[in-house]
């Protein structure tokens, strides 16, 4: 049993790359094997609409024909990967570029312009996606995070097989020192006392669905 994360986040020890690891430690707990790629390492671009993956009979049918540091990554997901876990910040109301970038060129490949549209993706693999974001619970509903949070899940599900989990991490600390900064909108107390507080839990939950993934309870 081999675990993939993808940690969309610039930050490698912050909330999002945390989150992963504490997921990916939940999948070792049921014997998994894991991994941590990020993202900002990688040099390479979003889908660029040469339509390859589309060409009937063509040597990249179903696959991305783009050649640089994201091949081997998409290339093992769809080989070797028994459970792939996406992680990203939310930023101005959606994935980080590079996870949007990596987003496209994972789904959009195996995807066929059929009605309705399939994903021929040659196995099924289980997903999940974690998301961190300033937010509250509540503003993530009213300014419709909702929609977001729905559509990617439904993305992941229809590519791989089998629904997709999604776990949210609303209200996070951002500064590890607010007084560093220029802090008017949010409370640096509140902040603080809530990654003390409710960040703990949130780790216990990426672990919970890690093992989940790997075939735990």
């Amino acid at each position: 049993m081999k675990v993939l994360a993808i940690n969309g986040s610039p930050r490698k020890t912050w909330n999002t790359a945390t989150l992963l690891k504490k997921a990916l430690e939940g999948a070792a707990s049921q014997g998994a094997v894991t991994e941590l790629v990020h993202l900002y390492d990688l040099t390479y671009k979003g889908c660029t609409s040469c339509f390859a993956c589309k060409m009937i009979g063509g040597p990249s049918n179903g696959r991305c024909a783009m050649q640089d540091e994201l091949r081997p990554i998409l290339e093992k997901i769809e080989t070797e990967v028994d459970a792939l876990i996406l992680g990203s910040p939310i930023y101005f109301g959606q994935m980080s570029g590079e996870m949007r970038s990596f987003f496209e060129r994972l789904l959009f490949a195996p995807l066929v312009y059929s009605q309705p549209p399939r994903s021929i993706f040659p196995r099924t693999v289980p997903s999940a996606v974690i998301l961190t974001m300033n937010v509250t619970e509540e503003l993530s509903r009213q300014i419709g995070y909702e929609a977001m949070f729905n559509a990617t899940q439904g993305a992941l599900s229809r590519n791989f097989g089998t629904a997709a989990e999604i776990l949210c991490c609303f209200d996070t600390c951002q500064f590890a020192d607010y007084s560093k900064v220029v802090m008017e909108y949010m409370d640096p107390a509140h902040k603080m006392a809530r990654r003390t507080e409710a960040f703990p839990e949130d780790c216990q939950r990426a672990f919970a669905l890690g093992a989940r993934l790997a075939g735990g309870s």
